[in-house]
């Protein structure tokens, strides 16, 4: 996590991540038509190569202003094989550009299962004498329903090789609530939730006093997130939930410490899809996301004190 943060504090003490959750709807038509010519009756092929045109560009407009990017997996494994080979290119890329990259993958099983999810996003894969990693991100998503034996290989492997993991702790959808608020105990479960994933990072706090297991913690449940920076004072935010969704800068300041570190907030159809709204060109989208961008780190420098 102190790598996360020194980049952070590196790009002008900016917390934002940029989504990267490329829908072909998002792409400007003109990327989508010249990629799918080049690819002829290999349509798969023609989008993944889109999209990564896409976020190409958008890269090379962010780079220098946002510390991180946050690929969703979902985006691209719709698109099978060419669209995985779509996501490590662009995980490639971003990484040459110097940004930390946390995949959304939201992974969570038991046992073996759980191990090999792990192997795959933040270990390596051995045969005979042979490894190598499949995916390299920094860091990954993962989705704690199953419990701490769904997560503890999650953990240790990002420990092995110095990685970093965030948990769901309270999301940032309308009906997180349906499970997230139920109470045992007195408790509400986010606060459960939050309890098992402080412990779990308890051992590996780092320089800036922040743990490498992280917590996503919505920017649309202010009073919760009030709450979970309470009670997980070594815990770094990842905040979804911003602008689109309804969250605003105001809320997302609640998860960072007077240093005003702490916390990451994600944007992910707001800088992708700046370039629809206004008067910019399609051919312009990467300025516009730029843009927003930046119009982004003054309201956030603005409530982060």
């Amino acid at each position: 996590m102190d790598k996360l943060i020194e980049k952070i504090i590196e790009k002008d003490n900016t917390p934002i991540v940029a989504g990267l959750d490329p829908k072909i709807d998002y792409v400007p038509e003109f990327i989508v038509k010249e990629c799918m010519e080049k690819a002829g009756d290999d349509w798969q092929k023609g989008a993944a190569d889109a999209l990564f045109e896409f976020n190409r560009t958008l890269i090379d407009n962010l780079y220098d202003i946002v510390p991180a990017v946050k690929p969703q997996s979902a985006y691209y494994e719709m698109y099978g094989i060419e669209g995985l080979i779509c996501l490590q290119k662009t995980i490639s890329y971003a990484e040459k550009k110097g940004l930390y990259v946390l995949l959304d993958v939201k992974r969570g099983d038991i046992g073996a299962t759980a191990e090999a999810y792990s192997t795959a996003y933040l270990g390596e894969t051995v045969v005979g004498d042979k490894k190598a990693r499949s995916f390299t991100p920094d860091a990954v998503t993962v989705n704690p329903y199953l419990g701490t034996d769904g997560l503890k290989p999650f953990v240790k492997d990002a420990v092995r090789f110095d990685k970093d993991v965030f948990v769901l702790v309270k999301t940032s959808n309308p009906s997180s609530g349906e499970l997230q608020d139920l109470k045992v105990d007195g408790m509400p479960i986010y606060e459960k939730m939050g309890s098992m994933v402080s412990a779990l990072g308890a051992d590996n706090v780092e320089q800036y006093g922040y743990s490498r297991v992280g917590a996503v913690v919505g920017a649309t449940y202010p009073q919760q997130m009030t709450e979970l920076r309470s009670l997980m004072p070594n815990t770094f935010f990842l905040i979804p939930g911003y602008g689109a969704q309804g969250g605003k800068a105001e809320d997302c300041a609640l998860a960072f410490d007077e240093r005003g570190l702490g916390g990451i907030v994600n944007s992910s159809r707001g800088i992708m899809c700046a370039y629809k709204k206004g008067d910019w060109k399609p051919e312009e989208f990467g300025a516009a996301a730029r843009c927003e961008a930046i119009n982004m780190k003054e309201a956030l420098k603005n409530c982060i004190k």
